[in-house]
């Protein structure tokens, strides 16, 4: 009898391969295999790999035979020896043996037995890392893709039977994916049903991390760590997984992360969805980035009715990911990203105002929370904006600043492509403020090379016209945009706050000399500059903070922008700011005309230590001590405070507590500025703004009011009626009709066109003629009788007032002039 029970008759007429096979099993199992036999069945393996089929078919015929009997002794041993026949040979012949070896590691992880299925994962993972000369065309792991990711899964009642399956089978997918990975038909892994399946095993025993540090960069852990913890292996499994992944198949190992997340409700809240995109973006290769964000971005479109804070779970995951592509490659996925995301604004302002209109009249907890909530939506988008336009590069940001500027919806304007036209005022006025904001953010820290790279006239324009509307929160970021993009020195921190500096050189302020392109910019620009701050004085509504930014922009604009031409239109504008408040045509409350007076003291105070000429310093000085005693709330430091004492009125007040137009002339002029423009009042352009920004025009502001109608009372107005003629009429609207005055008002003019700069006539040509239309406008409105008089002759009625009929043709207006 032989060492295996069989007869030594029998045994020498079985092949040989099988009496070497049988020959490497020991009697007692637990004497492991039997090396001098495994040497030489080894050997025999190596000569003749042609039976390396049979051997492998022969070795799975006793292991699942071994398996049925629970001969757990002896299905070790088979594995040992085919492991090392793996091992040994890699001959074209393996493949068929490799189709046995991979049947018998099939029915261990089909056993319920945890040992065995440990061990056929052992050796697979050992399977996996072995190099074939040659791809395989037909060979398929859907099998083991399936057993592992099940066994990601197991609940087993034993803890660490739990653990140790867990761990199998995240070890079995990473041996099935580099395996695929390094063959040819490598495409076959990726495909979704394999992906769907991978992914979500992978994720499920990551959630079990509790070191959310470890979200960073790949880090390389110690094999004991690997192997006791399953999250860990777990990640590590997922890194490398995406580290392979390349362009055409990113997206089906993406797509099954919002599966996962989505089915286990973890966007609220997200820590572990954030950790898990921050794995994704630093594993996979940059220039594949904005793959990540679009399908981040086509999962917010896809959640676009869920819950508030799934949806702003999902847009801070997206600020992570921007976070780390921006630093890189993004892409085509950058202007995607803001049109995503701006739609998303729109989108939450409208249900959050749709839940306040279904609740008006009653006050509901869960409508305040909802609104509440959408508020976090509507902050986490524009950080986001503002987070990724700030981290792109100055070429890149330009652009984005003109799309989110041609975004903002304005009053009266039907080209804006954010339509906000079923929100109503209220809702307008929401996304005008948060598109602001998102600018404000992609602005800061930009540093252009010249003013006219950092305000090109396509984008100045609608940026300026929000400082026209009537409400104060929006001027200030208006106000902010411009200091970002004008401050290119980091000089703004330092004129925090208005004040009257008693040394302006202890700021060290930072200033190159202007150049070529910002004095050209002046010139083309400078009276939008100066309109917007002299209008913006102007508002009603101003609190402290509107006009510590307005001096910051008359401060920044000296320091960057200024040369001598600009030095004398700032004081003509400081000075018009000065009669505002002095005069008070628009009827503005006494802290307004306080607040004005104050801000041009502490500006002329910056202003005189800035061109540092001694007589003009001293003039200035000499305003503000005098006020400091007899009119302290003229100063910013009093009329700001919490209480002050606001006087009755301005008119009673003496010239020494003004800034003076020829004493300013005077000490300029002998330190050789060209002074002549001084003695011409500043006026603001008109401009078609005013009638967007549903503002009072500035025609009404500069225009003489005529009023036609004969009196006040209404009673004298039924019964009393005045006939006039048209040039009582002509001399109502002109008030200069004497031929002296005419003669002082044409040479003046002469004297204008000949010293004052281009762009102060073109302001006031256009002024003039909105006069005159104004007039003309007046005059239409009036109801034309039929007339009783010869033909040629009109007659105009205005109320109950008539006028005498006029020939047409002796209707004569007054000069522009």
């Amino acid at each position: 009898m032989g060492r295996k029970g069989v007869c030594c008759c029998c045994a020498a007429l079985r092949p040989r391969y099988k009496r070497l096979v049988d020959n490497i099993f020991p009697e007692d199992p637990k004497d492991g295999l039997v090396k001098a036999d495994m040497e030489k069945l080894t050997f025999y393996a190596v000569s003749a790999p042609e039976k390396l089929d049979r051997i492998g078919a022969y070795l799975a015929e006793r292991l699942s035979r071994d398996v049925v009997r629970h001969r757990y002794g002896y299905v070790l041993i088979a594995m040992e020896a085919l492991d090392q026949l793996l091992m040994a040979c890699h001959s074209q012949s393996i493949k068929p043996f490799v189709e046995s070896f991979l049947h018998m590691v099939a029915k261990l992880l089909e056993s319920g037995e945890p040992k065995l299925q440990v061990l056929g994962t052992n050796s697979f993972v050992k399977f996996a890392n072995i190099e074939e000369d040659t791809p395989s065309y037909h060979r398929r792991y859907d099998f083991f893709v399936s057993r592992f990711s099940a066994m990601c899964h197991s609940c087993d009642h034993d803890p660490e039977i739990q653990t140790e399956i867990r761990i199998a089978g995240i070890r079995g997918i990473q041996g099935v994916v580099r395996k695929t990975v390094n063959d040819e038909l490598r495409a076959t892994i990726w495909e979704p049903q394999h992906m769907d399946k991978i992914v979500p095993s992978l994720l499920f025993n990551m959630q079990k991390i509790e070191d959310v540090d470890r979200t960073g960069p790949p880090s390389s852990p110690t094999g004991g760590e690997k192997e006791e913890n399953p999250a860990l292996l777990a990640e590590n499994c997922f890194r490398e997984l995406l580290g392979r992944a390349t362009y055409g198949i990113m997206n089906n190992a993406v797509r099954p992360v919002f599966a996962h997340l989505d089915h286990h409700k973890l966007w609220d809240p997200n820590e572990f969805a954030v950790s898990c995109f921050k794995i994704i973006m630093y594993s996979i290769q940059a220039q594949y980035s904005h793959h990540v964000i679009q399908e981040i971005l086509r999962h917010l479109d896809v959640c676009k009715r869920d819950s508030p804070r799934v949806r702003a779970g999902i847009i801070q995951v997206l600020l992570e990911a921007v976070a780390i592509a921006a630093k890189g490659s993004i892409g085509p996925a950058v202007l995607e990203v803001f049109n995503t995301l701006l739609k998303h604004l729109r989108i939450s302002v409208d249900f959050e105002l749709g839940d306040r209109r279904s609740s008006a009249g009653s006050a509901s907890f869960s409508t305040a929370s909802k609104e509440s909530d959408e508020r976090i939506v509507q902050n986490a988008i524009i950080q986001t904006i503002g987070f990724f336009g700030s981290n792109l590069p100055d070429y890149q940001r330009s652009e984005i600043m003109m799309f989110i500027m041609g975004k903002v919806p304005v009053f009266g304007s039907t080209s804006q492509s954010l339509d906000t036209s079923h929100l109503g005022d209220l809702g307008t006025r929401r996304i005008q403020i948060m598109l602001l904001r998102s600018l404000l953010m992609v602005t800061s820290g930009y540093k252009a090379t010249t003013i006219t790279n950092a305000l090109p006239a396509p984008f100045l324009d609608p940026l300026l016209s929000p400082s026209l509307m009537e409400d104060s929160e929006l001027r200030q970021l208006v106000l902010e945009i411009l200091h970002n993009l004008i401050d290119r020195h980091d000089n703004r921190a330092k004129l925090r706050g208005i004040r009257i500096i008693p040394d302006v050189s202890d700021l060290k302020i930072k200033r190159d000399k202007i150049s070529r392109q910002d004095v050209s910019f002046m010139k083309k620009h400078g009276q939008q500059l100066y309109r917007h701050i002299y209008l913006g004085c102007k508002e009603e509504d101003n609190v402290q903070k509107n006009f510590e930014l307005l001096y910051t922009s008359l401060a920044l604009t000296t320091i960057e922008l200024a040369n001598e031409e600009v030095v004398i239109d700032l004081i003509r504008l400081a000075i018009a700011l000065q009669d505002i408040a002095i005069i008070n045509e628009d009827n503005l409350p006494m802290f307004n005309r306080c607040g004005v007076m104050a801000l041009v003291a502490a500006y002329l105070n910056f202003l005189s230590q800035m061109i540092a000429v001694p007589a003009f310093c001293q003039h200035v000085s000499k305003v503000i001590e005098t006020r400091s005693l007899e009119a302290p709330y003229f100063l910013p430091e009093t009329i700001f405070k919490d209480k002050c004492n606001l006087p009755i009125s301005l008119e009673k007040h003496e010239k020494n507590l003004f800034f003076l137009t020829n004493k300013i002339a005077e000490s300029l002029g002998g330190s050789g500025y060209s002074v002549e423009r001084l003695s011409v009042p500043y006026v603001p352009q008109v401009t078609d703004e005013d009638r967007l920004s549903r503002r009072k025009s500035i025609v009404d502001t500069v225009s003489i009011q005529v009023d036609i109608l004969p009196g006040n009372n209404t009673e004298d107005k039924v019964d009393n009626t005045e006939e006039i003629t048209f040039e009582a009429l002509k001399k109502a609207i002109d008030n200069n009709g004497l031929e002296e005055q005419e003669k002082e008002k044409r040479r003046l003019v002469i004297e204008k066109f000949q010293k004052a700069p281009f762009e102060e006539i073109a302001a006031q040509c256009e002024t003039k003629a909105n006069l005159l239309h104004d007039r003309l406008a007046q005059i239409l409105e009036l109801t034309i009788r039929p007339p009783p008089s010869p033909s040629g002759t009109m007659t105009v009625t205005a109320g109950h007032a008539h006028y005498q009929s006029v020939p047409v043709y002796e209707m004569k207006f007054p000069d522009l002039f």
